[in-house]
Parts: structure tokens; C-alpha cells; sequence
């Protein structure tokens, strides 16, 4: 008897949270939810964080380079915004009942993934502009929808998130302009990046449909409103009028207006690269790691006074980790 009432009970749940998606609702972190759905959703915000994290140091590379004060107060202020967000999203993810103490360890030994852009060097500082430009553009087309995700801590932290990236976008688009309206050298630094980021910035939004494990689960369950292609597609309509403007070309002899369609066609990504970067081999995946790992070692002594001012103060008990 007692188990045909707990299958009752677990029947009722699911279809609360069945209802709660179909109505494009939002589930909240005391609602029940699928084992599946909050993992998927760890997996996933955490992901989000760590490519933040991991973010900060191809541009972090260049601020005691930069060529002016100004640019380097608008640096240090993106790279700032990108700690944020990584914080913001591990506390969401923490909603859902992860460590994040247990997410960082799980980066740091490479069972957890972070944006393959990542991984690539920034060479000059026209680097700087085009992840502004690209990048974060790319970002944009990616995360705009998920501010209507169906878990609420998440969706909600994304409209912050989303409202500085859009500002970052513009800070890079800005740096571009300056430097294409310079000297030959600066257009020339302007499209060796272009050349050097557009194909990355494509395989940012993940593998082709075809080849997404996880993409059709996550648009049932409303984490996720886009295809990985159709995000590709409508950040390349987006990107091509602003290339026109900005003086550079795409470095992609497919890229062509179809009419018919009513977008731009363009080739595809060098997949094989793209699973070589996220397994590890990419080109500055090595140092991105050691980088933070080290970063979270050097921080142990501030996690121990933080818990033992917690401890004395509160009489907290855990630990910072």
C-alpha cells in the first residue's frame, strides 16, 4: 500500500512540473524537479561559470599592456563584470544543491568544461576588440534567450549578465573602430584577428544540431529556446552588416546573402579542431588550468580565515573550500 501511495505521489510531482514547463512557467529551487532536469542544469550553469572564470585571463593578459589608461580603466572593468558573472552563477547553481566549492575542484581536474573560445591566445590587443566585437556578440545571440529559461535563479541572473555583455560588445566594437581608423598597421593587427577568432567565435554555440546530445531534451524542458544552429545562423546575419561597417572581411569564401532564405549561407567550422579544443588539446588549455588551479590553491588561506571568522563570529560550522 505504502509503495502504490508513494507512486502516487511521484506521479503528482511530475505532472506539477509538467504543467509548470508546458505553461512556460518557471520552476523554482524548492519545486520538485526531474533528476535529469537539475542536472542537466548544473552541467550547464556550470559550464556558464567557469567559461566566465576562465574568461578573465585571455584579457587579463593585456592589462598592464594596454596603450592607454583609458583602455585600460574599460579593461579592467570588463574583466571585473566577467568575475561577476561568475559568481552569479554559481550561486544559481547552488540552488540546485551543488558545491561550489566541488564545481571548481571538478574544473580544476578536468571532469567539467568551460566555452571553447577560451582556449585560444591573445596575440595583440586588436585581440581585446574582436572578443569584444565577436565573442561577446556571440555570447549575446546565446544568451539573451536564456533569460526566459524555465529555472527561474538562472533566468534571472541572466538579464544582468546579459545587459554587460551587450555593453561589452559595444565597448569592443568601439576599440575596432578606433583602430581601423588608424594607421595601416592597427587595420592590418584589426583583420589578422578577425581572421584568427571568426572561426572559434562559430563554434562557441556547440556542435551541429546532428551532433548535440543534449540539445533537444534541453528545449523540452525550456532551459534551453534555440537550436545551436539557429543561434549559429543568427549571429552571422547579425555580425556581416557590422563587419561591412567596421572595413574588415570575414575570412570565409562561403559567406554569401541568400536571398530565398532570407539570411547569410557560410561554411562550416573545422569540427575536428573544435573536438580536439574541448578534449583538452587546444592551444592554451594547459596553461587556462593551471592558471586557475593555481589561483584556487594561493586562495586557500583566505577560504580558512573566512571560515574561522565565520566560526568565531556566527558560530557557522563548514568550510570554505
Amino acid at each position: 500500500m505504502s509503495s502504490t501511495v508513494g507512486e502516487h505521489q511521484d506521479d503528482a510531482l511530475a505532472d506539477g512540473f509538467a504543467e509548470i514547463i508546458s505553461a512556460g512557467l518557471r520552476v523554482e529551487p524548492r519545486d520538485w524537479m526531474p533528476d535529469g532536469y537539475r542536472n542537466t542544469l548544473i552541467r550547464q550553469i556550470a559550464q556558464h561559470a567557469h567559461s566566465e572564470i576562465i574568461g578573465m585571463q585571455p584579457e587579463g593578459n593585456w592589462l598592464t599592456r594596454s596603450p592607454s589608461l583609458r583602455r585600460k580603466a574599460i579593461l579592467l572593468a570588463k574583466v571585473q563584470d566577467e568575475a561577476g558573472h561568475g559568481l552569479y552563477l554559481y550561486s544559481a547553481a547552488e540552488t540546485l544543491g551543488a558545491s561550489r566549492a566541488d564545481l571548481t575542484i571538478k574544473l580544476c581536474e578536468g571532469s567539467q568544461k568551460y566555452s571553447s573560445i577560451f582556449n585560444y591566445p591573445t596575440l595583440t590587443y586588436a585581440d581585446v576588440g574582436v572578443i569584444g566585437w565577436l565573442v561577446d556578440g556571440a555570447a549575446i545571440c546565446n544568451q539573451v534567450p536564456l533569460c526566459r529559461s524555465s529555472y527561474g535563479p538562472y533566468a534571472r541572473a541572466m538579464i544582468r549578465v546579459c545587459k554587460e555583455e551587450s555593453f561589452h560588445q559595444r565597448q569592443g566594437y568601439e576599440l575596432l573602430m578606433t583602430m581601423m581608423s588608424g594607421t595601416d598597421a592597427q587595420r592590418a593587427m584589426v583583420q589578422g584577428a578577425v581572421d584568427r577568432w571568426w572561426w572559434p567565435a562559430l563554434m562557441m554555440f556547440g556542435p551541429p544540431d546532428a551532433n548535440s546530445p543534449n540539445t533537444a531534451q534541453s528545449m523540452r524542458w525550456g532551459i534551453k529556446r534555440h537550436t545551436n544552429d539557429e543561434l549559429r545562423q543568427r549571429f552571422v546575419d547579425m555580425t556581416v552588416p557590422q563587419a561591412k561597417v567596421l572595413g574588415v572581411t570575414l575570412p570565409d569564401p562561403q559567406l554569401v546573402w541568400n536571398e530565398e532564405r532570407g539570411s547569410y549561407d557560410f561554411g562550416a567550422p573545422d569540427w575536428d579542431e573544435f573536438d580536439k579544443v574541448i578534449s583538452g588539446q587546444g592551444p592554451c588549455n594547459a596553461e587556462r588550468i593551471a592558471i586557475r588551479k593555481r589561483a584556487h590553491d594561493n586562495g586557500a588561506w583566505v577560504r580558512r580565515a573566512a571560515t574561522a571568522f565565520a566560526v568565531t563570529t556566527t558560530g557557522a560550522k563548514g568550510e570554505f573550500r
